[in-house]
Parts: structure tokens; C-alpha cells; sequence
């Protein structure tokens, strides 16, 4: 089965039957080569495990090298809203054509990114009809409070990571997320990265490692 978006995969190191799934959404400009090099040292610890890191659907506006899941080259709202509707919708085709292929329940599955593919990521999981495992976040923020509030459907566990150095997405989003998700009653953990600015340190990966290994229950 081919999956609708180009995509770097690889499974744990155990080589055994695949029972779960981590999918994880490159930041802006990136690509799916770029966060795969992050489950290069989960799979050892993750048993039965797929990793799956897609291209974005789009080539990045401001590095054609690259790709994006929607345009972030203009500050306006609704044209930014717009793309993040659809690109909603090519993740959640991916998500199903991944739970064809390994014969997955959503309940199996972790949605996961960095930047623009952490803001993704909750658009997608809180607005999805059937619950995911759990989302996994780096130095992202949520898009715009209102549409997201209009939209949830799923109150699924959450962990969200962030450099306190970030110059990118300002740390401050992080604070912002965490306030929407308790006012929402969606179980939010956080971690705030001390002298980190807009990349994944070790620290980090070792956090989102711990809440993978207790939510997926491996």
C-alpha cells in the first residue's frame, strides 16, 4: 500500500510484530528525513513499533528545498487557517492508510511534531472523530484558540516540550497551550527546556521518550 504523502519509515529495533504507531510532522521548511533522525534512538526502547515521518503536502514558500503543511509566509489568519484545514485533512488520510497497512485502532497510534508539525498535530488530534493514543509536541502553539475550540472532538493526552531560549515560536506559547488545555480539561503534561532555543536537545527526546514508553504501554 502506498501512503498519500512521501514517507521515511522504520521500525524498533526488535524487528517484531508492528502493534503501534508513531507518526511525527516535520517543522516548516523541513522534511520527513530531517525528524526521523530523532527515532534513530526510541526504536531501541520501543517494542513492535512503526515510525512513519511524511513529507509535508506542500514545498516550503520560503525554502523550495522543503516542504510545508500549510503557508506561513503571510501573517494573515484566514489564509493561514485554510491551509491548516487542509492539511488536516491529508493527515488524516495518512493516519487512515496507516491504520489499513498495520491493522491499527486509533487508540495505537501517537501524533507527534516539531514546530509547524507540533501545531498540526494538536489541530489534528483534538479535532479527529476517534481518539489517538496521545499527541507529542516540540516548540510549537496552538494556531488560533477559537477555531481549534470549535473543533474539539477528542480530549487526548498531551505532552508538549519547548526551549525557554526559542526565538522562533516564543516560549510564551508554550504557557498559552498549557492554559487552553487545562481550561479545556484535556490532560496536558509540559516541559520547559532551560538554555534551549528552537531545536530538539537530548534532554528532550529522553522527556518524549518517557511519555511514549508510559502512553503507548511498552
Amino acid at each position: 500500500m502506498q501512503f498519500c504523502l512521501n514517507t521515511f519509515s522504520g521500525t524498533s529495533d526488535d524487528k517484531g510484530e508492528i502493534k503501534k504507531a508513531i507518526i511525527l510532522l516535520h517543522g516548516y521548511g523541513g522534511d520527513g528525513h530531517d525528524i526521523f533522525n530523532l527515532t534513530l534512538n526510541w526504536k531501541r526502547h520501543l517494542k513492535n513499533t512503526i515510525f512513519l515521518c511524511p513529507d509535508g503536502h506542500e514545498i516550503c514558500q520560503i525554502n523550495p528545498n522543503g516542504y510545508q503543511w500549510f503557508d506561513l509566509s503571510s501573517d494573515n489568519l484566514q489564509a493561514i487557517l485554510a491551509g491548516a484545514h487542509k492539511a488536516e485533512k491529508i493527515i488524516n488520510k495518512f493516519i487512515d492508510e496507516v491504520k489499513i497497512k498495520y491493522n491499527l485502532e486509533d487508540n495505537k497510534i501517537c501524533l507527534g511534531g516539531f514546530s509547524q508539525g507540533c501545531m498540526i498535530s494538536i489541530n489534528v488530534g483534538l479535532t479527529r472523530p476517534h481518539k489517538l493514543n496521545s499527541i507529542l509536541g516540540f516548540s510549537g502553539k496552538i494556531i488560533d484558540h477559537n477555531d481549534l475550540l470549535q473543533r474539539i472532538k477528542s480530549k487526548i493526552k498531551t505532552l508538549l516540550i519547548h526551549g525557554d531560549m526559542d526565538q522562533i515560536v516564543p516560549p510564551s506559547s508554550l504557557l498559552d497551550a498549557k492554559d487552553f488545555f487545562m481550561r479545556n480539561k484535556i490532560d496536558i503534561d509540559t516541559k520547559m527546556i532551560n538554555n534551549c532555543e528552537h531545536h530538539i536537545p537530548i534532554e528532550a527526546s529522553s522527556y518524549a521518550l518517557d511519555f511514549l514508553k508510559k502512553n503507548l504501554d511498552i
